[in-house]
């Protein structure tokens, strides 16, 4: 039997890779996306890009100057997707939901250091919104039993439905 695999240094914008998009702890289980999933990826890249460079600017720059700190040196922050694409055997064994916008591609769960800073990016997901005239499906905020938080977010080609909630799962 012939292992179907993905190039995984294949961009999907600037800073976001399809191994990053689709790495997973079960590497066991077969997780590659369709051409239209790889699609939707690109879109929720394009706005990872912008929260990656508003972040940057308003939050990680401007502490940087306020300290005297900032140099040639300073490097941004990067925004680290902890899930994208997940197929229904992935998605299974994860416990996702049947109907997650993870099966198509068109959401990436994202590392924060706590709650201020997932409110933080939630604020910019939703200004970049509003600013652009364009909706996104889910920005959530969601904290697990253990105490680990991070930001959900999704982007659908259409019918999006600015869902915007905190959740304990």
């Amino acid at each position: 039997m012939t292992q179907v695999e993905i190039n995984k240094q294949a961009h999907l914008s600037e800073h976001f890779t399809l191994g990053e998009a689709t790495k997973s702890r079960h590497a066991e289980i077969y997780n590659i996306p369709s051409h239209v999933a790889i699609e939707n990826l690109k879109r929720v890249c394009v706005w990872l890009e912008e929260l990656r460079t508003r972040y940057n600017q308003q939050y990680v720059f401007s502490r940087n100057e306020e300290g005297g700190r900032r140099n040639e040196n300073t490097s941004e922050a990067p925004i680290i997707i902890t899930s994208g694409y997940r197929s229904p055997q992935l998605n299974r064994k994860v416990g996702g939901s049947p109907t997650s916008n993870h099966l198509t591609g068109c959401a990436v769960d994202i590392r924060v250091a706590g709650i201020e800073q997932a409110m933080r990016y939630a604020v910019i997901l939703m200004d970049y919104a509003d600013e652009t005239k364009q909706d996104y499906d889910e920005i959530l905020i969601e904290k697990n039993r253990y105490g680990a938080i991070w930001v959900h977010f999704a982007v659908r080609p259409k019918d999006n439905r600015r869902k915007t909630m905190m959740l304990q799962v």
